[in-house]
């Protein structure tokens, strides 16, 4: 039974028609079976077929019509979308924007004044009043379907902190794990702008959703946007080519960002390399058609794939993505080849720093820069850093005092070829 038969019916009588991989059923989400059971799908789209955990990202031209309305039948055929991922025994998250559009209309604000930078205060405002209009919208769709939704509403301090990091992931395991679906949005009354967080982990929800995704150990995510993937200049210019799987070496040209968003077709880059830096496969996918979810999620060649790297643990991925670095320490040449070496007793101890910049107090996560001024590593200081420069050694000799570790191999995680 259909949602609500009036609006969804004109969204399904465009959608692509959904074709079985196999005439078999198939195997259940996360069976080894699933991995073998079709040469349809190529190689490097089988996690996401096989993925247990997926997070949906959908911009605000997905969720909503040029005038700033709700795209009512594109948010009904949404939400069953994701219906149908959970009956195939996943667990899934959705990351929403569109609040402050929806806010800027109820209050009746131009659309050239809300995207002004310098209208901080209307913004939040926006986003207060549209909120609201949003999660309401999305819980009676989700009621009608019997899934029970809930609001995450996420500031940069959720992610600087290490405490706070933790909370919200695991909240958002629980959520998960008792078949609740997390609708995650910035909490842009209260944060969203330079003028409020100095220290800024994501621009926009594009680099959320990869957080989020990475963070709660997600297996896909879904990046949806208002273009059907990542081409290698505008795709409204001539030989413009869709980029199947996007690797280094790939040079884009970009247009235009979104009007009333703050992501682009580079925001959504960035992003999708960091969900795949944490290990999570990404696809970069039209939201218009909201049909491709369960073509992202089936191993469909569509949208921009881009393949996971092998996943950092968890506090690794908060040092690297989740932190702001406040300060930096360059340290010898012997001391990084230490840190490279990934030895067991890899510390960092004063005698290997050769100078200290920035001011920060213990438990600082800072940059750590060789002598060439190459960041190559960052961790977490266990002294601040008046101390460290007081019992600086010129020579690097080891004393009583220089022998203390800075940063205990722990709480390092180096760049390089995460």
């Amino acid at each position: 039974q259909m949602l609500f038969p009036l609006i969804a019916r004109r969204a399904f009588n465009a959608a692509v028609p959904l074709r079985l991989l196999s005439s078999k059923p198939p195997p259940p989400v996360g069976s080894a079976r699933a991995w073998l059971a079709d040469n349809d799908v190529v190689a490097e789209r089988l996690p996401l077929r096989n993925a247990r955990r997926v997070v949906v990202k959908v911009g605000t031209a997905v969720v909503s019509n040029p005038d700033g309305t709700l795209a009512l039948s594109r948010m009904g055929a949404l939400v069953e979308q994701l219906r149908d991922l959970m009956k195939e025994g996943r667990q899934v998250l959705l990351v929403s924007s569109g609040a402050v559009g929806l806010g800027r209309l109820r209050l009746g604000l131009a659309k050239d004044v809300v995207a002004n930078p310098a209208n901080v205060i209307d913004r939040q405002a926006c986003a207060a009043a549209g909120q609201g209009i949003l999660m309401s919208t999305y819980d009676m769709m989700f009621q009608r379907l019997g899934i029970t939704c809930a609001q995450v509403l996420i500031t940069q301090g959720d992610f600087l902190s290490r405490e706070r990091y933790s909370y919200l992931t695991d909240t958002l395991d629980r959520l998960t794990s008792l078949g609740v679906i997390p609708i995650i949005n910035e909490n842009d009354v209260v944060t969203g702008c330079s003028e409020l967080d100095t220290q800024r982990i994501f621009s926009d929800n594009d680099k959320l959703s990869a957080l989020v995704a990475a963070g709660a150990d997600a297996d896909g995510l879904a990046l949806l946007t208002d273009v059907e993937a990542v081409f290698t200049k505008p795709p409204d210019q001539p030989g413009a080519e869709r980029i199947k799987v996007f690797t280094a070496k790939h040079e884009v040209i970009i247009g235009e960002k979104s009007t009333m968003g703050r992501g682009g077709m580079s925001s959504k880059i960035a992003a999708a390399r960091v969900a795949a830096s944490g290990g999570v496969h990404t696809v970069v996918a039209s939201g218009f058609d909201v049909s491709n979810i369960k073509l992202i999620f089936s191993g469909e060649d569509i949208g921009t794939l881009f393949p996971a790297a092998p996943r950092p643990n968890k506090r690794q991925r908060w040092l690297t993505y989740a932190t702001t670095t406040t300060g930096m320490l360059t340290v010898r040449t012997s001391a990084k080849e230490k840190i490279l070496s990934a030895e067991l007793n890899s510390n960092v101890l004063i005698a290997d720093i050769i100078s200290v910049e920035g001011n920060f107090d213990a438990r600082a996560v800072v940059s750590v820069r060789d002598q060439d001024g190459v960041e190559f590593a960052r961790g977490m200081v266990q002294t601040k850093s008046e101390d460290i420069t007081a019992q600086l050694s010129p020579e690097g000799v080891v004393t009583f005092s220089s022998a203390h570790a800075v940063m205990t191999s722990h709480d390092i995680v180096v760049l390089e070829g995460i």
